[in-house]
């Protein structure tokens, strides 16, 4: 018998859709347009097959050689998912250790929504331990979303630690970019307070689409990309270009927005 997987059973929230934003995301990361072996892990994709059989059919296109592979604790979901499975896509039993056949290294591994029942002070160790399960080149893109996929926020990871910070918004339904907040990964969400960095950035980036409110008469694209380019001019380190931006997306480094170094803030369950 193998060892125990390593994690906490999630609630299993899914959706069709729900991670969408995400998707589009892996789909143009370059560590997995060159990768060799273009292997994607969804762990922690909850109660159904949904999630890893759209990431398959949305990196297909780019990619006709993608493989992904469903990774869940609970084994009813697994039991339950692999009917579901197809060429391309298979399901296991697995956590955070990410089990895999062999020596294979995922290029990319998704783990949306999983870490937001743990605690802060676990972050670390968890993507400590998915890292160390990557290929060399290979990125965790870690984050959650609300319930419709309208509202997500992604930290993408190498072995070498955190490197960006994404946000993205359904730009049509956007009232206010500090929805974010209540979205972001666990390693941010309690940071959201004065003094911290994630704090500024969300309060910059809300009081900037204000300031930009009359464009709206013309696109909510055009508000968000003049707030794009006003966090830009006011020092923000926003990276890549309108192609992205124009998806809602904002992209910063990980340095930009990291928890200062001090104990961690009250709450931070």
């Amino acid at each position: 018998m193998g060892a125990m997987p390593i994690g906490q059973v999630t609630r299993g929230t899914t959706g069709a859709n729900r991670l969408r934003r995400v998707d589009r995301w892996i789909a143009a990361l370059p560590e997995f347009l060159r990768s060799p072996d273009p292997l994607v892990v969804d762990l922690g994709y909850g109660a159904s097959a949904t999630t890893p059989l759209e990431l398959h059919q949305r990196l297909s296109r780019v990619r006709d050689d993608v493989e992904v592979i469903g990774i869940e604790i609970e084994p009813e979901r697994v039991a339950t998912a692999s009917l579901s499975a197809r060429p391309g896509v298979s399901f296991r039993l697995g956590g955070f250790e990410v089990p895999l056949d062999g020596d294979r290294r995922p290029a990319v591994i998704r783990a949306f929504n999983v870490l937001r029942q743990y605690s802060e002070a676990d972050v670390p160790a968890a993507w400590d331990l998915m890292t160390s399960r990557l290929a060399p080149d290979g990125v965790l893109v870690e984050g959650t979303c609300n319930e419709v996929g309208r509202v997500a926020s992604w930290i993408d990871l190498t072995a070498d630690g955190p490197r960006t910070l994404t946000a993205s918004l359904h730009l049509a339904s956007l009232e206010t970019p500090s929805i974010i907040a209540e979205r972001l990964p666990k390693a941010l969400i309690h940071r959201n307070v004065e003094g911290e960095r994630v704090h500024a950035f969300l309060d910059d980036l809300s009081r900037n689409w204000q300031y930009n409110a009359g464009l709206a008469v013309y696109s909510p694209v055009q508000r968000w990309l003049a707030t794009v380019d006003a966090m830009r001019d006011g020092g923000w380190p926003v990276l890549h270009g309108r192609t992205r931006w124009r998806l809602g997306e904002i992209t910063v480094p990980w340095a930009s927005v990291a928890p200062a170094p001090a104990t961690l803030p009250p709450g931070a369950q």
